[in-house]
This record gives structure tokens, sequence and C-alpha cells, in this order.
């Protein structure tokens, strides 16, 4: 069982805009703010700096010909973290809030990825009329499997999800085709869970379990989307926050009932 790490609160501002609470709830990122260091920055990582090292086929996986891409990534991460208080960036080395040293593994570019910072990252790329998931590396999935997902257009990897519906899915595709390098984007979603483990792979063919009447933990995802240059990628990146459920507030409860309306 993995040790409970939770935030005190959500973000604040994270529901001020009505359109955040409405799927899809796409907002402009404000300059600078891509990245973010937060309460649980040390306990985070040091999740993540244990599942790289102990479970990497569950929490890394590349296509073939993704590496460009994930290259690039890493070069806009380690931009955006240079503007951070807290770390160094060195040539050979990242030195993190928490006082950890990261060695740039140039061999490692997604490992590296996800020992630098909270956010998970995963890379989609143009194949045909769809972006499809390429590269990732994910630590803390909420209910679904990286395996199953990679190689797949954003209509898999999201077809599970009752909300996401087929008009949806072309509006986001359209979203993506939209995108530009100099205007990041960002949603922000909002579960109930009973578990607030944040590791939590789940198979799309398991049987979906049946939440107790009023679930303890609300999770939320800050979803960024940034288009890269150089490659034409875009980087999901996925920056999660857990709390109890008695620690909502009435602007939490809020959303949580819109985004479940749709």
């Amino acid at each position: 069982m993995q040790d409970e790490i939770l935030h005190r609160a959500f973000p604040a501002g994270l529901w001020d805009d009505p359109r955040l609470g409405r799927l899809p709830g796409i907002q402009p990122v404000a300059a600078g703010d891509w990245l973010r260091v937060d309460e649980a920055f040390a306990a985070q990582m040091r999740l993540r700096d244990q599942l790289i090292a102990t479970r990497p086929r569950e929490v890394i996986a590349e296509l073939p010909g993704a590496t460009p891409a994930v290259r690039e990534t890493l070069e806009r991460v380690l931009e955006a973290l240079s503007a951070l208080a807290g770390y160094r960036i060195g040539s050979g080395e990242v030195r993190r809030p928490d006082g950890r040293r990261v060695v740039l593994e140039s061999a490692r570019p997604l490992a590296t990825l996800g020992r630098l910072c909270q956010e998970d990252f995963c890379i989609l790329e143009k194949r045909g009329r769809e972006h499809v998931l390429v590269a990732a590396v994910l630590c803390f999935p909420a209910s679904w499997r990286l395996d199953e997902k990679l190689g797949r257009p954003l209509t898999a990897i999201h077809a599970p999800v009752a909300p996401y519906t087929d008009e949806l899915a072309r509006r986001v595709q359209r979203l993506f085709d939209g995108l530009r390098p100099e205007r990041p984007l960002w949603r922000a979603n909002l579960l109930e869970y009973d578990d607030p483990a944040l590791f939590q792979p789940r198979s799309e063919h398991a049987p979906r379990r049946q939440a107790s009447p009023r679930p303890a933990y609300l999770r939320s995802e800050r979803q960024c989307l940034v288009k890269l240059p150089r490659t034409g990628a875009v980087v999901f990146s996925i920056h999660t926050h857990v709390i109890r459920r008695v620690d909502a507030t009435a602007t939490d409860l809020d959303a949580l009932k819109r985004l479940a309306a749709g």
C-alpha cells in the first residue's frame, strides 16, 4: 500500500472561471506558469524516483521514431525549470528544490523527465487524421495503463471515459490542430476516489470498481497542452493533486457537480 500523499487544498483559483467547470474547460497558460512546485513536491518526487527505479516498464514507454520529440520535450522542460525558484540547472545535472540531484542522461530522456518535476508527460504526434500517444512517463495514472494506450489516438485513449463523446473528441482534435507553440493551454479535471494512491494503473478491460456513495478523496489533474516548435509534437503534462473530501471547498464541490454533468 502506498503512503498517503495529500494536498491540504486544491490550487487557489482553480475553479474561479466558470468555464473551467465544464468540458473541455480550456484556458491559456499564464506566462511562466506551465510547471509548478507545491507543498507535495518532496513526497511526490520520492515516489516518482521509486517508481522509475523499480517499475520502469509500467511508467515509461516510447514508440520507435519518438526520440526527437522526447528530446525536445526535455529541452523545453529544462528551460521552464530554469526560471523556477529552487532549481539549479547545470551542464550535466539538475538540482531539484528538495536537494536531490538528477543526472541528465541522454540515453534515458524519459526517465530523466520523470525525475525532474511533479508533472507526468505524455507526448503525442499526428499520425494520419489524429494525434497518437508516442511516448510518456506516467507515474501517477488515474485508472488507466500506459501500455494499453501507447500508439493509440486520442479517441481510444479516452474511450472508457463516459463524458468523452464523439463530438467532444472532434472538438479536442480541432483544439490539438490549432495549438501554437507560443500559446500553451490548460484545463483541470476533478474525480472522486476511495483510494488516495497516486499510482493507480487499471486495465480498460478490468471491471469498473463500484465507488462508495461518498468517496473520501477528490483527485484533480492540472493538464497542460504545449506544442513543440521543432517537431510539432504536443506535450500533455499532468500535475496531480489529491485532497480529503472534508477539506474541499464549496467551489470544489460545485465544480465536481458541473464536470460530472458534462
